[in-house]
């Protein structure tokens, strides 16, 4: 958050801002990921998919150690991934193939990224703030076509 009576020097320092944001989040994926391997019995069940895909492929696996398996809340894991797979099926067999194919871009002169940068400041160096104004965008731009319904009705 940028505040205005104390200066941010850390929003200032360029690259050093970008690794601070690179080390960041791998101390939360590694906090993420350690306490997913230490609470392993109360994130799943015993007997799960991968395991007896596992079994069958390469046989017992008492041998070869502890298996860490990634829940399905893990963004980016296999599991996570085949849950997003078998939605979209779901969709496609309820609702038909989709009609658009929309591509939205991120515009580094838009106004409110070109408001909110220091003096002398890139919008490379703020790579903070221009994810979260491209998300404010894509979420208007969600709503106005799913609720303005400029396509026709929504019906996925």
């Amino acid at each position: 958050m940028i505040r205005t009576e104390s200066p941010n020097h850390i929003l200032l320092y360029r690259q050093l801002f970008h690794q601070y944001i690179v080390d960041m989040r791998a101390k939360i994926e590694s906090e993420r990921l350690l306490y997913i391997k230490l609470n392993q019995q109360k994130l799943r069940v015993k007997d799960t998919l991968s395991e007896r895909c596992h079994n069958q492929r390469y046989g017992n696996i008492t041998h070869i150690g502890r298996m860490v398996i990634l829940p399905e809340t893990y963004i980016s894991s296999p599991r996570h991934m085949h849950e997003y797979a078998q939605d979209a099926m779901t969709y496609v067999r309820s609702y038909g193939r989709p009609d658009l194919f929309i591509i939205f871009r991120c515009n580094t002169a838009w106004s409110k990224i070109k408001e909110e940068l220091a003096h002398r400041q890139l919008p490379e160096d703020r790579h903070d703030l221009i994810a979260r104004v491209f998300r404010q965008k894509l979420i208007k731009l969600t709503d106005i076509v799913t609720k303005s319904c400029i396509y026709g009705e929504v019906n996925c």
